[in-house]
């Protein structure tokens, strides 16, 4: 068996003949066709809707069963759009089907420290702002099935038109069927390009009047 530098040196000699040869002319039908791209595995972003805006998660923060999601809602238009309120959030199972969900302005039931009231956010074209999706994953009635939300649709108020919005993960809701929502707010924050850090979502810290 010849020794890895044999093999080297005879092809380092195959590469010296092959340049004093002279050359063949070129045979167009014998060439192989140039390479196909690959096709891009990256994931197509959110289009800007109708109304110039776009919702995107933000990523989910969790302790000791309580949830937090944040969302992000980006001007992508070219005039001022105006949020004052909350988001108004539905979930639909695997197959698509709706499900039932008590939406909480202000999660005051499931938690404390996410009630501060909505205030006038007036967005330019480019500005974002943020709110929170608040939810225990708690199973409390062992005949009742839980519920996960596989997709999540939110409008950007009550009565205006919802846009789906992609999950990393499904909204555990257990069998509690209710989801908080905080208010939206003005964010300066990381961009939902890429995953924020635990900080830059609501904290998750118990508080003395936290109630499941």
């Amino acid at each position: 068996m010849r020794t890895a530098a044999t093999r080297i040196g005879a092809l380092a000699g195959i590469g010296v003949l092959a340049a004093c040869a002279p050359a063949p002319a070129p045979d167009r039908a014998s060439e192989p066709a140039p390479p196909t791209p690959a096709a891009s595995t990256s994931p197509t972003p959110p289009t800007c809707s109708p109304e110039g805006i776009r919702i995107t998660e933000l990523g989910v923060d969790a302790a000791m069963g309580l949830r937090a999601m944040g969302l992000e809602l980006v001007n992508c238009g070219d005039r001022p759009y105006v949020l004052e309120g909350y988001p108004a959030p539905s979930l639909r199972d695997a197959d698509g089907d709706p499900l039932t969900v008590q939406v909480i302005p202000g999660a005051r039931p499931i938690t404390a420290g996410f009630d501060q009231p909505p205030t006038r956010v007036v967005l330019r074209p480019g500005e974002r702002a943020a709110a929170a999706l608040l939810w225990r994953n708690l199973v409390t009635d062992a005949t009742a099935v839980a519920s996960n939300g596989a997709h999540l649709d939110v409008a950007p108020l009550p009565g205006r038109p919802a846009y789906p919005v992609e999950l990393d993960g499904p909204i555990d809701l257990g069998n509690t069927g209710r989801l908080g929502v905080s208010a939206w707010k003005r964010y300066d924050g990381p961009s939902a390009t890429k995953p924020p850090a635990p900080s830059d979502l609501p904290s998750l810290a118990p508080t003395p009047d936290s109630r499941l």
